[in-house]
């Protein structure tokens, strides 16, 4: 619960945020100064015309306001480009997440009225759901959409884009200069229609800091008009769908079911701490439908995960290292075969897709390790569930992936003579640490990577153990004696000047002694090629140099390429991204190095700071990075799910134990 000392203080509450998801890659995001939009993204509609892609933001914001006696008062705030800033936020008195949905009160002299926003599961359908809670008179209500088409990492829309509007029984209808169709309803109110025009530039003041174009203007067409007594509620919908529900009463109610359920079927962590609780709904705005086409012509429904709103899309990297943590943290098995069936159906030449890109491009293949995560990610099914079938079924594409690794595939990623796996050609970017501007590869790891490695042996392992459960038993002899070998060459990552592990070696410049978090990964994976005193030192050097209150640096302070500040231009933020910036993320594998070395109990410390966290940034979730100097504020995408996913994890995994 948040009340005036935040939302009546601009500083304060713009820099925190409210997302609704529709579980098919659409969204609504605003502030909590009264959903003042402070990004390009920020609106009550972003739609996925062609999910869970094509992202369009359609409704821009909502201009309201209510009368109460013989004041009016403002009931939502914008930033305009001449500095000015609308006053809604003055009547906010308090502001609190039900679930996933912003739940906010207006105070209205001795009056007051609540404000509910979420979306419709599955479907381009946002509602606005406003109550007259307590009162001795009518409230009457003056709500203005504010309308545009644009991508939504776009701010510029063609001064002469002129909508169609037709009104409906119970509101309006936008048909769009390219056919999309919005409608925008009421049951409840009147719409008095007026001419197309532009309002005054909206200031996105986190734009400007990103090096963005920071305004943009929307368009107004009229408004909704209504009168609320005592107890009354309305709903005002927006939407692409041809028939939307208008009864907003029963969709509340069957979302506020559907997300109870979630927290219900999240066995594992019934006695969780409540910011964990929370985190369950967070994973769930993640999840989204994706159709597959398959060998016959036939679709078939799948499922994959947006790696951090609002600007990822779905990604093979981050979707198989989040799985443990969003779906099988929370009970929802199933969830996680249909992930892990849906991105092998794109394997090719031995790899997944690094990312989906917008509409119309093909997946994009330049990763080395989300194919040796998908590994991960089906072990942890199959442990949890015993899921023969899933692992028989997926099978033949591993021995693939490992037959593809061994002969060479994209990118010179290759078995070396030493068994250990080399990748890398310049000016691509290939391992999670890969920020890049135009033709500048800022943290290239070109040769045999710690991380890459650890994985790789972890695969082999893993892949053994399916042979033998599925009775191959010439596969298992083929994988244990290539395992076995990679063993032996990891030890060459061993640095005994330094005291840790190697970050690459035999790159282009022999071995790289920068102390960054990718070692960890050689003591947290299922199945470890170090003992336990390098198991120990890893975890050592990475604590005393790397933790933080959030995550890990990307690369030791005392490193003389660290930058330990994110922000600026898209050029300057690359710049810093895994040169220092701490990563969420990268709590998960240092809480499993540390309950392997040290216990379960000192592990757990690590996870508390983040329950203040959840009331910062991305409100309820956790962000992307951090700063790397303190005070570490948050930066990035405020929801990112594999940090969210990897504190789930590590909460079951430690109780586990």
């Amino acid at each position: 619960m948040f009340g005036r000392e935040i939302l009546g203080h601009p500083a304060a509450a713009l820099r925190r945020e409210w997302i609704v998801t529709n579980g098919a890659g659409a969204y609504a995001m605003g502030s909590l100064l009264a959903n003042a939009p402070i990004r390009k993204y920020h609106g009550l509609l972003i739609a996925a015309l062609e999910p869970p892609l094509g992202r369009t933001l359609l409704v821009g914001g909502l201009q309201a306001s209510a009368q109460y006696g013989s004041e009016t008062y403002a009931l939502s705030s914008f930033e305009y480009s001449d500095g000015r800033l609308s006053e809604g936020y003055r009547n906010l008195e308090t502001w609190h997440l039900d679930g996933t949905i912003p739940t906010a009160r207006y105070g209205l002299a001795e009056a007051v009225l609540s404000q509910r926003i979420w979306m419709e599961d599955g479907a381009n359908t946002t509602y606005v759901l406003l109550t007259h809670e307590r009162g001795n008179d009518q409230i009457n209500l003056c709500l203005r959409p504010l309308l545009t088409e644009r991508d939504h990492h776009d701010t510029t829309v063609q001064a002469d884009w002129q909508p169609r509007f037709s009104e409906l029984a119970n509101g309006v209808l936008m048909t769009t200069p390219a056919g999309t169709k919005v409608r925008m309803i009421c049951d409840q109110a009147t719409w008095q229609s007026e001419p197309a025009s532009w309002v005054e530039e909206i200031y996105y003041r986190e734009e400007l800091e990103r090096g963005y174009p920071d305004t943009a203007r929307l368009v107004q067409a009229g408004e909704f008009s209504a009168s609320l007594q005592p107890g009354q509620s309305l709903t005002l919908v927006f939407s692409t769908e041809a028939e939307p529900s208008t009864d907003g009463l029963t969709a509340l109610a069957r979302e506020q079911a559907r997300q109870a359920a979630l927290l219900e079927q999240a066995r594992l962590l019934q006695k969780a701490p409540d910011f964990i609780k929370q985190l369950v709904y967070a994973a769930d705005q993640f999840m989204v439908r994706r159709a597959v086409q398959l060998p016959d012509g036939s679709t078939w429904q799948g499922w994959s995960v947006i790696a951090g709103y609002p600007w990822f899309s779905d990604w093979g990297r981050d979707t198989m290292i989040a799985l443990p943590g969003l779906l099988m943290a929370t009970g929802r098995a199933n969830l996680a075969a249909d992930v892990l069936r849906t991105w092998s159906h794109f394997l090719s030449q031995g790899m997944l897709p690094n990312r989906f890109p917008d509409v119309g491009a093909e997946p994009e293949y330049n990763t080395v390790d989300a194919t040796l995560w998908f590994f991960q990610a089906l072990r942890t099914v199959y442990q949890a569930t015993g899921d023969i079938q899933l692992v028989a079924d997926l099978y033949p594409k591993l021995v693939e992936i490992i037959d593809w690794h061994e002969r060479g595939t994209r990118y010179s990623i290759k078995v070396a003579d030493d068994y250990l796996l080399t990748a890398g050609e310049p000016n691509v970017q290939l391992t999670w640490m890969d920020a890049k501007f135009e033709d500048w590869v800022v943290t290239p790891r070109e040769g045999k990577a710690v991380e890459i490695n650890a994985l790789w042996y972890s695969a082999l392992r893993t892949l053994g153990e399916f042979a033998t459960l599925l009775g191959y038993d010439h596969d298992v002899e083929r994988f244990r004696l290539a395992a076995e070998h990679v063993a032996i060459g990891y030890q060459r990552f061993w640095s005994a000047e330094h005291g840790y592990l190697y970050d690459v070696i035999d790159g282009p410049h022999g071995a790289d002694p920068a102390l960054r978090p990718n070692q960890l990964f050689a003591v947290s994976v299922a199945h470890s090629p170090l003992d336990d005193a390098k198991a120990k030192a890893v975890v050592d050097s990475c604590a005393r140099h790397l933790l933080t209150s959030y995550g890990l640096r990307s690369l030791a302070p005392h490193d003389p390429h660290y930058l330990g500040l994110y922000g600026g231009d898209l050029k300057t933020r690359d710049a810093s991204y895994h040169q220092g910036i701490t990563w969420g993320w990268l709590i998960g594998p240092f809480i499993s190095a540390v309950s392997k070395v040290y216990g379960v109990e000192q592990a757990r410390s690590y996870l508390q700071p983040f329950a203040d966290h959840l009331r910062d940034a991305g409100i309820g979730s956790v962000s992307e990075i951090f700063d790397g100097d303190t005070p570490i504020t948050p930066r990035g995408c405020p929801w990112q799910a594999w940090s969210v996913a990897e504190l789930l994890r590590c909460s079951v995994e430690l109780n586990s134990r």
